[in-house]
């Protein structure tokens, strides 16, 4: 049998020349759409600017990881060693001292400091009178804006075995002084409640906007189905604000191996060190201080990857289970 062959309807098939047309017009509603919306273009630029000067273009200076080097000699002409820095990262006999303090940190702030903003900030939804929740608010966020210098100072002169207060009032008592300040253990105590009452008010805020945006009609039906405060809470609360918890979760878990370096430093002495040291500090003292600028700089290069890979799994993690994820 003899095929035939139908014939294409031409005017259905874009040419060359019309696509040409519909990119032009693509390009010139892309240039009126800018132009329409300029200056929220100019309100972007400055925060645009930030990251491309003061994140992105220093992320050229990490190739000195790979090299031996030497100011005098510049980037271009120090030593290309490739993973000497690394290897003697990896190898360093405190290399898991630092790795099992940093993480143990990290899990006081997860599993301690974490889910407190998110209680804080349902307790203070529940609470009617507006003067005192607007009081307790402002209270508690007013340590946001002191800096570490102060916060442990403050704590310093309380907790100081030479002259401070409650090791006096202890001693009045009839019991003994305790060192808070060198003691391992309790210096990591001291550490996350530091963090808990400088930052726990502050954290709140996002989780306050997230509950005003829950539908109200929602307790509304969870009334009308009998449900007391606490299991509107759990069944409507939670739930409506959950994808905002999970996206802070996963940007908390990419600060892994980045706990801050004021913070523990200035809690950080001889004696408390074995406990205390994490990588932050030591790229200071090892790095910095000393000089070795390739070496510090393989430090906080394994510390950014090390925290990008724990992001990329965590987001991937929270889409598997139906979430929305970071991205």
């Amino acid at each position: 049998m003899k095929e035939t062959i139908t014939p294409v309807n031409q005017q259905n098939v874009p040419t060359i020349l019309d696509k040409k047309e519909i990119k032009r017009e693509l390009r010139r509603k892309n240039i009126a759409s800018i132009g329409r919306n300029k200056y929220l273009y100019f309100m972007i630029l400055p925060g645009l600017l930030y990251f491309i000067l003061f994140k992105y273009v220093p992320m050229g200076g990490l190739v000195i990881a790979f090299q031996d080097y030497q100011p005098f000699l510049g980037v271009l002409g120090s030593e290309w060693v490739a993973f000497k820095h690394f290897i003697r990262l990896f190898t360093e006999p405190t290399f898991f001292m630092l790795l099992s303090n940093t993480l143990f940190l990290f899990a006081l702030n997860i599993f301690i400091f974490f889910p407190i903003p998110i209680i804080l900030a349902l307790m203070l939804n529940e609470v009617r009178g507006k003067l005192f929740k607007k009081t307790v608010q402002t209270m508690i966020y007013i340590p946001h804006f002191m800096s570490w210098v102060i916060i442990v100072s403050i704590s310093y002169v309380f907790l100081t075995v030479d002259g401070g207060v409650i090791n006096e009032l202890v001693a009045k008592l009839g019991g003994e002084k305790v060192d808070f300040l060198t003691d391992g253990a309790w210096t990591r105590a001291i550490y996350i409640l530091q963090i808990i009452w400088k930052e726990m008010g502050w954290s709140t805020i996002i989780y306050l906007a997230a509950v005003t945006a829950v539908d109200p009609q929602l307790y509304e039906a969870a009334k009308m189905d009998g449900a007391n405060r606490l299991r509107q809470i759990w069944h409507v609360t939670l739930p409506a604000i959950r994808p905002v918890i999970i996206i802070l979760l996963i940007l908390k878990i990419g600060q892994t191996l980045d706990l801050g370096f004021e913070h523990v430093y200035l809690l950080l002495n001889s004696l408390n060190r074995e406990a205390m040291e994490i990588f932050d500090t030591y790229v200071y003292t090892a790095g910095l201080r000393n000089g070795q600028l390739s070496y510090s700089t393989a430090v906080g290069l394994f510390k950014g990857a090390v925290g990008l890979i724990l992001v990329i799994g965590a987001n991937k993690l929270a889409k598997k289970f139906g979430e929305d994820g970071l991205y």
